[in-house]
């Protein structure tokens, strides 16, 4: 396996970070904690992957730097609890996941459509 290095003078930080998450454990840990699969991450690190890196960066912002949003419904939410919650299905029959359904349908947090395919 071919060695990832762990710095690059310009690149973003939240890549830095998933690099040195990846270097400390596997990147198969990471990606089950950023709710991911393992090749998504191995693309991101290699610099192919041919999708939009926003909700990426957002998962490792929230999961890993400890960015917060302040969401309509719930105050305070960590950046990829939010995204996570973005990609739920409405429920009705849970009033809280139906208020988030809702609120994050037009919320400024919220992902693209091309990411939330």
């Amino acid at each position: 396996m071919e060695a990832i290095p762990l710095v690059s003078t310009d690149e973003p930080r939240w890549m830095t970070e998933l690099r040195h998450q990846c270097s400390n454990r596997s990147q198969a840990k990471v990606a089950r904690e950023l709710g991911v699969s393992g090749a998504l991450i191995s693309q991101v690190l290699k610099g192919k992957y041919p999708g939009d890196l926003t909700r990426i960066e957002k998962l490792v912002r929230g999961e890993y730097l400890g960015d917060t949003v302040t969401c309509p419904v719930l105050g305070e939410l960590a950046l990829d609890n939010c995204q996570r919650y973005q990609r739920q299905a409405g429920a009705t029959h849970n009033p809280l996941r139906v208020q988030l359904y809702r609120a994050c349908k037009t919320c400024s947090y919220a992902a693209t459509a091309e990411a939330k395919q």
